[in-house]
């Protein structure tokens, strides 16, 4: 019997143990499955990482100033009406050659003074044979000029303003010079220019011109040789019809590479001076040349009568936006060298004119080639100098 209880019992102690392993086993399970479930406590964290709030006020509006209420409208103060006072030129004071006798012309008659550049519209200073501009800012009215503008009555308006425009003086006559007119002919001449900088130029230039009974052309064209290449740089034709005053002239054109052309007018029914490329606008004088002409001129006084030259021959020249009175004085004989040997010349000498013109231009004349020009310089206020010597003359028959 106790061998049997014995066995029986050690079976039900295996069994209690295996029952209460089995329950451990569940409620251990039972526990894990909960904390897998389950969400930390949000309080708990919070405690680990306290966070800080500070409550800040915010600024106040600052009340805007009140709008003060609308102030009427004062009338602006009433602007005087300005006048311009008039200017009347003064004469320049007399120098040492207002006592000298008046230079004679072969056939007796005093010659004039040259004539004064006026231009008719209003507002441009006119200016007189010495180069100086009289007017409202013409420093040849002196103190004369204040001493009038104090006794000049005073007006308002527009009659007042119209009536305060100096009236331009009246031109006065021109020297007459007795002209004969040089032969139709084509002359080539060699150019050399020396620029500012010292930087050497050499070209060629045609001076060619047809005289005949009704009528002339002139043509000046000058160019530089680069390499085996000529380059064209100016082309100048002058157009018109001759007389007892010699060439007269009624257009000009002018044609520098890489510009446009220019004309200038010389129209002869209303007696005006005008330029294409300007508003100028100039009394035509006779005698009047332009720059293509002028030398051509120079030479038919100098065929007339070599007496002629002495004194300064003062020639009015239409360039291609302005005109002004060239003076040329005669500096002396002299020989110079060319390509067709060594030619006695007349050299005459148009010197810088203050408000004129700033170039020196310089002719040569030669009597014994039908006083053709048979050199040409020009000396510019930068110092650059161009020279054209003549090359060849070709006389033409007329109708050539």
């Amino acid at each position: 019997m106790s061998t049997a209880y014995a066995k029986n019992h050690g079976r039900r102690r295996q069994l209690a143990l295996g029952v209460l392993t089995i329950l451990l086993h569940v409620l251990v399970f039972v526990w894990f499955a909960g904390q897998l479930g389950r969400v930390p406590d949000r309080s708990a964290r919070m405690a680990r990482a306290p966070l800080t709030a500070e409550l800040v006020e915010a600024p106040r509006p600052r009340p805007l100033p009140p709008v003060p209420p609308p102030q009427p409208a004062l009338d602006p103060p009433p602007v005087p009406e300005v006048v311009p006072e008039p200017v009347i030129p003064m004469p320049p004071p007399p120098g040492p050659e207002a006592a000298a006798p008046a230079q004679g012309i072969p056939d007796g008659t005093a010659a004039s003074a040259p004539p004064a550049l006026t231009p008719q519209p209003d507002g441009i200073a006119a200016t007189d044979a010495a180069g100086r501009q009289t007017g409202q800012d013409g420093a040849a009215a002196g103190a004369g000029t204040v001493q009038s503008r104090q006794a000049a009555p005073q007006g308002t308006g527009a009659q007042a303003r119209a009536d305060a425009v100096p009236k331009p003086p009246a031109a006065p006559e021109a020297r007459r010079y007795k002209v004969d007119m040089p032969p139709s002919a084509d002359i080539t001449l060699d150019v050399a220019r020396t620029d500012a900088n010292g930087t050497k130029w050499s070209g060629d230039a045609l001076l060619s011109w047809r005289v005949t009974s009704s009528g002339y052309r002139v043509q000046v064209e000058a160019g530089i040789r680069i390499m085996f290449a000529h380059v064209n740089l100016l082309t100048l034709t002058s157009e018109g019809t001759v007389g007892d005053e010699g060439f007269v002239p009624t257009l000009m054109t002018e044609k520098r590479r890489g510009r446009a052309m220019t004309a200038t007018h010389f129209n002869r029914p209303d007696g005006t001076l005008t330029f294409s490329a300007s508003a100028a606008k100039y009394p035509l004088v006779p005698g009047a040349q332009d720059k293509a002409s002028v030398p051509l001129q120079l030479a038919a006084i100098a065929r007339g009568d070599p007496k002629q030259l002495s004194g300064n021959i003062d020639i009015l020249v239409g360039e291609d936006r302005d005109a002004s009175v060239f003076t040329f004085t005669v500096a002396g004989q002299e020989q110079i060298d060319t390509p067709l040997g060594r030619i006695a010349t007349w050299h005459l000498v148009r010197p810088p004119k203050p408000g004129s013109y700033n170039s020196r231009l310089e002719l040569w004349l030669a009597p014994g080639y039908g006083w053709y020009p048979v050199q040409i310089r020009n000396t510019e206020a930068s110092g650059a100098v161009t020279t054209q010597t003549v090359h060849n003359i070709v006389i033409k028959q007329a109708g050539s």
